[in-house]
């Protein structure tokens, strides 16, 4: 988190700032390591605490980021499907990635906007969708709906924080950074136990001899 916090510190007076947001939310939605979320909030709370970068064009960039990479995403899932490289075949990945078989063709809108709020569960919801041949047309949309719905909630928790420390910004950043991290660990413990509780139901009930 040091690391991230001083990039932001160094870059956010940078025009390049504005290329380097759009490359990180692009990227972090097929290549989950990249922490688009944290980016995105610690350059909102300077942007309200010192007045750069532009907040509007924090918002736009990283809407704009965050609906390209979903539909690469969707693309690299209709070329190549989820079981190709050993990652995907990870435990934790994989159960990601039975989680969104079992639901994109039955509750698309819900699983496409819930899974743009987890890292692992984006890639898992938007690469099966193109894998098992959800509709672009009806993909397209909700990516939009899911992208923008996520930079205006990442922008607005470091508004927040932005104005809570507007005198130390640096401390702002760290909080602001810290709240993401925490907000994304709970969504995605929330998530894994609503999946597992799920499971244990349809084995239950597989188990369960017919009268």
């Amino acid at each position: 988190m040091d690391a991230i916090t001083q990039f932001i510190m160094q870059a956010s007076g940078s025009p390049w700032v504005y290329i380097v947001l759009a490359v990180v939310c692009v990227v972090d939605a097929f290549f989950p390591p990249v922490p688009s979320e944290t980016v995105v909030v610690g350059l909102a709370t300077l942007a309200v605490s010192t007045g750069t970068p532009w907040l509007w064009l924090v918002v736009v960039l990283a809407a704009a980021g965050a609906i390209i990479g979903d539909n690469i995403a969707y693309a690299i899932g209709r070329s190549i499907g989820t079981t190709r490289f050993a990652w995907m075949r990870r435990p934790r990945v994989a159960a990601a990635f039975a989680w969104a078989r079992r639901g994109v063709h039955k509750r698309p809108a819900s699983l496409i906007l819930t899974g743009r709020y987890i890292p692992v569960g984006r890639i898992a919801v938007n690469m099966t969708a193109g894998a098992t041949g959800f509709p672009w047309k009806r993909f397209a949309p909700l990516s939009a709906l899911a992208g923008t719905s996520w930079a205006l909630y990442s922008v607005a928790i470091g508004t927040l924080v932005g104005h809570w420390f507007h005198a130390n910004p640096i401390l702002g950043v760290c909080i602001a950074i810290g709240c993401a991290i925490a907000i994304g660990v709970l969504v995605d413990h929330l998530t894994q136990r609503v999946q597992s509780r799920k499971r244990s139901r349809a084995v239950a009930g597989a188990a369960t001899p017919a009268a």
